[in-house]
């Protein structure tokens, strides 16, 4: 069995500095588990890693799409599987860094999507439900053919909804009940899942001086040349947070101080999202940074003794 490593946990959480240490000290490669990160020219609303950061480790699924390209979850594992693939190949350990936590378990479990691009005609339909009638009405749709996918999925995540209400219309089965299937299975690889994270008012903490420091170092600016290079709020690319307040700010809606507001209080609530995914994972190791005084070296040394069996 080949070894994975998972390193994860809510966004702030630190992630970025722990996963190049281990990186070096198992010989790995890192990959991107992050749905932002893969676009070229949005660097700071992504808290995009530099390449300085990296410290020679190699990075992959890092800038290599479009803003006006999109990506989804079949994507991110055909992308995965391939650069795994190529990592082993080098005799090196695959680590998956990244908080999106479908992600990760796509690729850990080798989920079976049944990706089916076939009927244009129903999406094209349910396209224009959700244009015309609103979100809120397509997500109703959703309530009634697949209630637990409806509870699951973001009335705001209108690609993911229309791919649930395709995959009921089409196959009859609820798309809810074929992932719970796909969940229990065993992992194909010898994983180790590690979810880093801290006291919730120190990663919220944490956050909001996040997006303090992306204010200054230029979101606006980026953001303002994505409109200008054509992209559109529509895009997959600009419907991540701190994208698309910055564009309400920007097209007069919000004032920038409400967009901050915004930005600050939605990744609170996607951290605390985050946190209940990872707790109904199955055989997570939980990496609690008050637990080792904050202490990196402690942290690592813990991980290693974890992979190489000792505990």
């Amino acid at each position: 069995m080949n070894k994975l490593i998972i390193l994860t946990g809510p966004t702030a959480a630190g992630k970025t500095k722990l996963s190049i240490a281990l990186a070096h000290a198992i010989n790995g490669e890192i990959i991107s588990a992050d749905s932002m990160q893969v676009y070229r020219h949005m660097d700071i609303g992504s808290a995009k890693i530099h390449p300085e950061e990296m410290q020679g480790i190699k990075h992959h699924l890092v800038d290599i799409l479009e803003p006006s390209e999109d990506f989804n979850i079949v994507l991110f594992q055909r992308y995965a599987k391939h650069a795994m693939a190529e990592i082993y190949e080098k005799g090196k350990i695959p680590i998956l860094v990244g908080g999106t936590g479908f992600y990760i378990q796509s690729v850990l479990y080798d989920i079976d999507f049944c990706e089916s691009d076939t009927n244009t005609a129903l999406r094209a339909e349910l396209e224009i439900i959700a244009e015309q009638k609103g979100t809120a009405y397509l997500h109703n749709m959703l309530k009634e053919c697949d209630e637990k996918a409806a509870e699951e999925i973001h009335e705001n995540n209108v690609k993911r909804v229309i791919r649930a209400i395709e995959f009921f219309r089409e196959t009859g089965k609820k798309i809810s009940e074929h992932n719970e299937t796909e969940r229990q299975k065993q992992s194909p690889y010898d994983a180790r899942y590690f979810v880093l994270t801290d006291e919730r008012q120190k990663l919220y903490e944490n956050i909001d001086r996040r997006v303090d420091i992306m204010i200054e170092n230029g979101l606006v600016k980026e953001v303002q040349k994505l409109l200008d290079m054509g992209c559109k709020r529509d895009f997959t690319s600009m419907q991540g947070l701190g994208y698309k307040e910055i564009i309400s700010y920007l097209e007069g809606e919000i004032t920038l101080d409400e967009a901050v507001y915004i930005i600050k209080r939605d990744t609170r609530h996607f951290a605390k999202r985050q946190l209940t995914w990872f707790r109904r994972e199955r055989d997570v190791i939980w990496i609690e940074k008050n637990k080792f005084a904050y202490d990196e070296e402690k942290m690592l040394n813990y991980m290693l003794g974890a992979i190489s069996g000792e505990r």
